[in-house]
């Protein structure tokens, strides 16, 4: 087991380097870039945007006889989309200031080099190093990542074995159009119909719209304060549980049929072990391995994917919203620093799994990978 962990941490390494492989070229090379982003605003709002975007990685102004040259007209024609009518020296600044004055194979070394020691570089718009902005929306995606994953699992594995111990009943059949139903819509159409009936839009107004704790929330006792950020949550989570409902709890319940008819059953009914001994404790470890498996893949989701929608109509900052506006605004270091967290973090919640595996059923112990 042990050497199969470090073959796996191992193959880590390659996987993060092949991820980021694929998205740089793909990324560099599409259109509509970060400078042609830059030169956008410039030639849409003037020279009051032109001067913020000369600006140092300092912050400093450059100098007014410098700004001058830098925004000059000139009749050369461009690269970029939209640049005709500015300076080539301007244009050379601003590829400078976001990177692209190297080719593309330097760039994307100094860009490996750095993501070794987690340096992922500042934000071209938002003027903060983009590991800061990580931990900073960290919270938000972790807390709606983690009660969500949790919840969905506490309801849904009782849910789906009771399903299968009552297969064809009536309950069976109404809690699978319940929760075919609830798969159906979409979260986030869920999402906006909790704001229009609890938070205020045209009903109740029990929750609160916007946020992840109240602005007094540093003046709150412990308790109040624990309160307040459960009183936050209720709306976005449950918003995102209702969609996940269905998938978990038929996987739950074919796995636990499919275990029901196996020869072992039989065997343990035979020898006299009562129902709840058979069901829950042979039938239940061993249905489980599948519903394990999919715990990591199931985290992920609901961490980085499905929160992007959630976050921006309840006015979370977390980390999808973060990364969907950064793709909108080709803020690449911030794009590529989101990447990198979420592909390592899935890949040690994958490798987390298989070792789950192994805690539930021992006889799994991937000795045919280690031979």
């Amino acid at each position: 087991m042990l050497a199969y962990i470090v073959r796996r941490l191992a193959l880590i390494v390659p996987t993060l380097l092949g991820i980021v492989l694929i998205n740089f070229v793909i990324v560099q090379l599409a259109p509509g870039g970060p400078v042609e982003q830059a030169i956008a605003q410039i030639t849409g709002e003037g020279a009051q945007i032109t001067d913020r975007i000369t600006r140092g990685g300092t912050g400093e102004t450059l100098g007014a006889g410098r700004q001058g040259d830098l925004a000059g007209a000139a009749s050369q024609q461009s690269k970029y989309r939209g640049a005709q009518g500015l300076d080539p020296e301007f244009i050379k600044e601003l590829e400078r200031r976001y990177g692209f004055d190297k080719p593309l194979h330097e760039r994307f070394i100094k860009t490996i080099g750095d993501y070794a020691v987690f340096d992922f570089g500042e934000s071209f718009f938002r003027d903060r190093k983009v590991i800061d902005l990580v931990i900073d929306k960290m919270p938000v995606s972790i807390s709606l990542g983690l009660w969500t994953t949790i919840l969905v699992y506490l309801i849904c594995i009782p849910l789906g074995v009771v399903k299968a111990v009552r297969d064809g009943s009536r309950f069976d059949t109404v809690t699978s159009g319940i929760v075919i139903v609830g798969y159906a819509i979409p979260s986030f159409l869920f999402a906006v119909l909790l704001v229009v009936l609890f938070a205020g839009g045209s009903y109740l107004e029990w929750f609160p719209l916007r946020g992840l704790v109240s602005e007094n929330w540093g003046q709150l006792s412990w308790p109040d304060r624990i309160l307040d950020y459960f009183w936050h949550m209720v709306l976005p989570i449950t918003a995102m549980v209702v969609g996940g409902f269905a998938t978990l709890t038929m996987l739950t319940k074919n796995s636990f049929l499919d275990q029901v008819s196996q020869q072992y059953v039989v065997s343990a009914r035979s020898k006299g072990l009562t129902e709840n001994r058979v069901l829950y404790g042979h039938v239940f470890r061993n249905a489980m391995l599948i519903v394990i498996a999919g715990f990591p893949s199931a985290f992920i989701g609901v961490l980085f994917t499905g929160s992007v929608f959630i976050e921006t109509i309840f006015s979370l900052d977390g980390l999808g919203r973060l990364g969907f506006e950064a793709a909108f605004a080709r803020d690449y270091p911030v794009m590529f620093g989101t990447l990198y967290v979420f592909s390592l973090m899935g890949l040690v919640l994958n490798l987390i799994g298989d070792l789950t595996y192994h805690m539930v059923d021992p006889r799994i112990t991937f000795e045919a990978q280690e031979a």
